[in-house]
């Protein structure tokens, strides 16, 4: 009976906790699923297919972790007009609101810049940052005739246009920053309604997002980042090796080391090291001639030096190949990124040091080449050829005798009388026997 009792008081009280834990929250674990979430992501220099690949993947991930926004902090002198049409396009179709935050303080969004800032669905500066310069240029050291100038013109401030008049920015701006290149401070971009607002850093940026409401594809919707939680986007190791080898100097370099790798590999077939150096570096160093858009004059002068300096081993031209190649090699070197962007352009002072280490390797390779080429043999019967000796006995005109010569007695002939002890020299081996003459 007790037994029964106590069954019963046990099971009542496992009904009111099973009741209490159906009806009451658990206050931590609500809290954290209401923590809002803000992607940053920081992007610096050239607008190259990196960075596009960068952004796109930061836009997307966030997108699908739910995040409440994501804030692009930016400060770029330009870059590729297709992979700015990329960032754009990913931002104007985006469900998940984009925040472009010109900063820190001497940072500037130019050029291409200009097109990603006008399409964010919210725009800010930090004091002190600029905007503006989009007038477009072209790539690759090439000039544009009058027409494709107007065609190419015409074309990103119809673009541009486009995406101000859907984020409800100043189109008449944006249109004279790419006819006119016209370039503003942060102050007068709030003034002309360029941007939405300046914020001193990321904190104050949050809290003036704090209720703005921003156009979706989707429809409006407000923005809730006061007490959000911000999380920093890092690109990974291989975008960041991607774009370090994007930067037209370390393009430069890993090229030249590509070239001589492949020169010392075909001096000297089966070396194997050398060839597989060249060969990788060439490889990352195509990889950004493909983002940098570069001269192929200047890559064809390049490769031209390098045939001269294989030619000057073979050819006995009293170093004009040789002349010709370091000609060849500095105007290449100098025409590689010979563009009006100084985002892409080739520093002098990776190019004469380059040039002259390359110089000077390939020269010294060469010029022990020729020593050990132009060396007397000194093994074998050829190594017999100017060596002196001792002749062990006396003997004249068309007779034979002994001498000894290198450690050895031979048999010799000799066109002079030769006495006991006389020094005698090599001057032509016949079979076994010596052909020598008086010292």
């Amino acid at each position: 009976m007790y037994l029964k009792s106590s069954l019963q008081t046990l099971l009542l009280f496992a009904f009111f906790v099973l009741v209490a834990g159906l009806t009451l929250p658990v206050p931590d674990l609500y809290a954290a699923e209401q923590v809002k979430r803000v992607h940053y992501v920081e992007v610096e220099g050239v607008v190259s297919p990196v960075m596009a690949e960068y952004l796109l993947r930061s836009i997307r991930d966030a997108s699908e972790q739910g995040a409440e926004a994501v804030v692009i902090q930016l400060d770029t002198p330009g870059g590729l007009d297709l992979s700015m049409r990329k960032i754009v396009k990913e931002m104007l179709a985006s469900e998940l609101p984009i925040i472009v935050y010109v900063a820190p303080s001497g940072s500037r969004a130019a050029s291409a810049g200009v097109f990603i800032t006008y399409a964010a669905n919210v725009a800010a500066m930090a004091p002190g940052t600029n905007i503006g310069s989009a007038h477009p240029v072209a790539l690759g050291g090439g000039e544009m005739d009058e027409t494709m100038v107007k065609k190419v013109e015409n074309d990103a401030a119809a673009y541009i246009k486009g995406i101000a008049t859907k984020r409800g920015r100043n189109a008449e701006w944006a249109e004279k920053a790419v006819r006119q290149s016209l370039n503003i401070t942060a102050e007068e971009a709030v003034k002309l309604k360029v941007i939405d607002f300046m914020a001193e850093n990321r904190d104050e940026l949050l809290e003036k997002l704090d209720g703005r409401r921003v156009l979706l594809p989707s429809g409006e919707r407000s923005l809730a980042t006061m007490g959000a939680t911000v999380l920093e986007v890092q690109m990974d190791l291989r975008l960041r090796l991607l774009d370090a080898i994007s930067n037209p100097n370390v393009a430069y370099i890993l090229m030249m080391i590509g070239l001589v790798g492949i020169y010392f590999e075909l001096s000297s077939p089966g070396a194997i090291f050398p060839g597989v150096v060249g060969a990788i570096s060439l490889v990352l160093a195509f990889y950004s001639f493909q983002t940098l858009s570069i001269n192929y004059a200047g890559l064809l002068l390049i490769g031209l030096a390098i045939v001269f300096f294989i030619v000057e081993l073979s050819v006995v031209s009293y170093g004009l190949l040789t002349v010709a190649g370091l000609v060849s090699l500095v105007l290449g070197s100098l025409m590689l990124f010979d563009t009006p962007d100084q985002f892409v352009e080739l520093s002098i002072w990776v190019v004469l040091p380059t040039v002259l280490f390359m110089s000077a390797l390939i020269l010294g390779t060469g010029y022990f080449a020729l020593r050990i080429y132009r060396k007397r043999p000194v093994s074998g019967i050829e190594g017999f050829i100017g060596e002196e000796g001792t002749a062990v006995e006396r003997f004249g005109r068309g007779a034979t005798g002994k001498v000894f010569v290198d450690g050895e007695y031979w048999n010799a002939e000799s066109a002079d009388e030769i006495a006991l002890d006389c020094r005698v020299r090599v001057v032509e081996v016949k079979g076994l026997k010596l052909l020598v003459e008086k010292v």
